[in-house]
């Protein structure tokens, strides 16, 4: 028998098992919905999602699948095992919502108010991840129902806190992985989406290598000495300092970033020294973020910062004392080259070709890199924007505005489970 025969009957299994997904999917479109809908209107910030995890774990738990409570706070990891052995296959959707006050007209909106760093807030799925964990529940419900087709293991990794967590606690991908979650049994692969606000529903965008920034944020106190406001002289102004310092990181990505290659960004976004009108401060402290798209560009933000900041302030006579990282650092969203192109077939053949978009790298930064960093992984975007709609003018992520089409959800459930049963396929041969 030749080759291309054998492969041809091989690809059959596979071709009936897309299928089979696309007419379960189908007829789960309106309990996704419903699940994200729930979610929606019942959203719980980072570390918190007690209501929102329990109901993972009972629907899980209702399909077989054996479920992990508790990791990472409130994490919640479901193990389905195949009729056959094979690779093991991790898929992960978050579950936080963030400090945001709805505005949407949606009879579900949220109403929720809560507390984030000491202050009453409201709170909102501003960011869709009430979607990917409706889309994960109904890829559960439809590989569960496969299980004896499934040449290997499934593992859905229900996330806390991608949006991070108040100062002072530990939590999402990062927890995670050192709870052990990518262990017992070793993943050897990771699947994951977001969904896309500004991309067309119907549409799925992709991008090999570096696709999501990298972050670092920062802290930078630049201390000189008071004095009465009506004699500057008498003073360093570590405002007057600050100032300069600000103007001049703005250089480091004009003039120290290749950005023909890659983007980078660097943003002052907090500033804060002072109580009156008439007194020149002690100190003055800012925090800002870094963003990047290579480790090498990454440690040159770093340096740059560090040293434009220590010596504008010494040339002024005062210091500053910069720290990088200040709480928290993503590492870049790198999806494996390797496992994107051998995958790309698989988001087209789901999605129409057509409808597979090549995309920009972009400087939002996830998570999901942390599980990147120990096993292959590839993370794409779900168009989630009503037909016809400008992307300039769609209401961007966390934002009160943000709004999804759920028509998108179907394609969302068709192409995770494509992905785990071809990769399962092609690892089988």
């Amino acid at each position: 028998m030749k080759i291309s025969t054998i492969l041809l009957l091989v690809s059959v299994p596979a071709f009936a098992q897309n299928t089979e997904v696309s007419k379960k999917a189908d007829a789960l479109k309106d309990q996704v919905i419903t699940w994200r809908r729930d979610f929606h209107e019942h959203p719980e910030l980072g570390n918190h999602e007690v209501r929102t995890s329990a109901i993972i774990a009972k629907h899980l738990q209702s399909l077989g699948i054996e479920v992990q409570t508790g990791i990472a706070t409130t994490g919640v990891v479901g193990i389905l095992k195949g009729g056959k052995p094979g690779p093991v296959v991790a898929l992960r959707a978050d579950m936080d919502g963030l400090p945001v006050t709805e505005r949407t007209p949606v009879p579900f909106a949220s109403k929720v108010k809560t507390t984030y760093n000491g202050q009453e807030v409201g709170a909102m799925h501003a960011c869709g991840h009430d979607s990917h964990m409706a889309i994960l529940m109904g890829v559960a419900q439809v590989l569960s129902s496969m299980k004896s087709e499934l040449h290997g293991t499934v593992k859905f990794i229900f996330q806390p806190a991608e949006e991070g967590v108040e100062p002072g606690q530990k939590g999402g991908a990062e927890e995670m992985v050192k709870q052990g979650v990518l262990e017992n049994p070793k993943v050897d692969v990771i699947f994951g989406l977001h969904i896309n606000s500004q991309t067309e529903v119907g549409k799925i965008g992709y991008r090999p290598g570096g696709t999501m920034a990298g972050v670092d944020d920062m802290q930078i106190v630049v201390k000189g000495r008071s004095a009465h406001g009506a004699y500057p002289w008498s003073s360093v102004d570590p405002i007057v300092v600050s100032a300069e310092i600000i103007n001049s990181l703005q250089t480091i990505v004009s003039r120290n970033i290749n950005i023909t290659e890659n983007p980078a960004v660097v943003t002052i976004g907090a500033i804060s020294g002072g109580n009156r009108s008439n007194i020149i401060p002690e100190k003055v402290e800012m925090l800002g973020t870094l963003r990047s798209l290579t480790p090498a560009d990454e440690k040159q933000l770093v340096y740059r910062v560090t040293q434009i900041a220590t010596n504008t302030a010494e040339a002024l006579g005062a210091t500053a004392e910069v720290k990088i990282p200040y709480s928290s650092h993503y590492p870049v969203t790198f999806n494996n080259p390797e496992l994107t192109q051998k995958m790309l077939p698989t988001l087209q053949k789901t999605a129409g070709t057509e409808n597979v978009l090549l995309r920009p790298p972009v400087t939002g930064a996830e998570d999901f890199s942390f599980y990147q960093e120990k096993v292959p992984g590839l993370f794409f975007f779900l168009g989630g924007m009503p037909k016809g709609e400008d992307p300039l003018k769609a209401p961007s992520h966390h934002t009160p505005d943000f709004f999804i089409d759920e028509s998108g959800f179907t394609l969302g459930v068709k192409t995770l489970c494509n992905l785990t049963l071809d990769y399962m396929a092609g690892k089988s041969l």
